[in-house]
């Protein structure tokens, strides 16, 4: 991986909890990237792109973050992100955001337009199908999809045909999959109700302990650290990791007890 220059390429967006509590799953993207031959760069001035200030009613500070993001990741033919969440809210978001101002709301459309959630990006621009990423995991394998990529975005089906073509897995069926798993960005925090956004997650670990696997497999980095600790609180075995982990060979078998 590169450092930023104004020749068009790919850039990672990686975004704040992976940068600050999961770069292995940084890592893992920009490996599945370059497997892919392409040259990826990471823009060192990258920071929030102002969801959360979003979410939380802040509406000029998410303006002024939304102006500042565009203008770092304007240069770029695609900008890649392994978080539903960011790239629900650039593509979804920006343009309603800026839409009192014309020339913004213009340069909002035109980066969202090429601002791709990672599995997005590898299945339906890059045209990767479902053996030829090369992974391989000996375990016990289910899947968590995360809400915006389920109902937002709605790349579930690529992030499944990914999974899918992991040798070596042995996927397993998740009950009720589809709820969440009570992360939720502010939800799962102050201001928003923890205690509620707990309960979920605790429902979340039972029903991955009773699938028998190994390693619960998501696409968003904020549910990955909620499921862990839920999982963790119980004692349970079973790790939580991000599909880019899982597809970059990161996500070892776990130890038997």
């Amino acid at each position: 991986m590169t450092q930023s220059t104004n020749s068009p390429s790919t850039a990672l967006f990686i975004t704040c909890l992976a940068d600050l509590y999961r770069p292995e799953v940084g890592e893992a993207t920009v490996a599945l990237l370059e497997g892919q031959g392409l040259a990826v760069e990471f823009p060192l001035e990258q920071t929030c792109c102002g969801a959360l200030a979003n979410q939380a009613g802040w509406r000029p500070e998410a303006l002024d973050l939304a102006r500042r993001w565009i203008e770092i990741f304007e240069p770029f033919t695609a900008i890649v992100s392994p978080s539903p969440v960011c790239v629900a809210h650039v593509r979804q978001e920006y343009p309603g955001l800026l839409a009192a101002e014309p020339a913004w709301q213009r340069r909002a459309e035109a980066v969202a337009a090429r601002t791709y959630e990672l599995s997005e990006y590898l299945v339906d621009v890059l045209g990767v199908a479902r053996d030829s990423v090369g992974a391989h995991f000996d375990g016990k394998v289910t899947y968590q999809p995360a809400c915006q990529q389920l109902r937002m975005l709605r790349t579930d089906d690529q992030a499944r045909v990914l999974l899918a073509g992991v040798e070596g897995a042995d996927v397993k069926l998740l009950a009720d999959a589809e709820s969440c798993c009570g992360f939720g960005a502010l939800f799962s925090a102050p201001p928003g109700v923890p205690q509620i956004a707990n309960a979920m997650a605790e429902r979340k670990a039972r029903a991955i302990e009773a699938s028998g696997a190994e390693v619960v497999v998501t696409g968003d980095t904020g549910c990955v650290l909620h499921m862990a600790g839920a999982l963790e609180r119980r004692g349970s075995a079973c790790r939580a990791v991000h599909l880019a982990e899982l597809l970059a060979g990161l996500a070892s078998t776990p130890e038997p007890p």
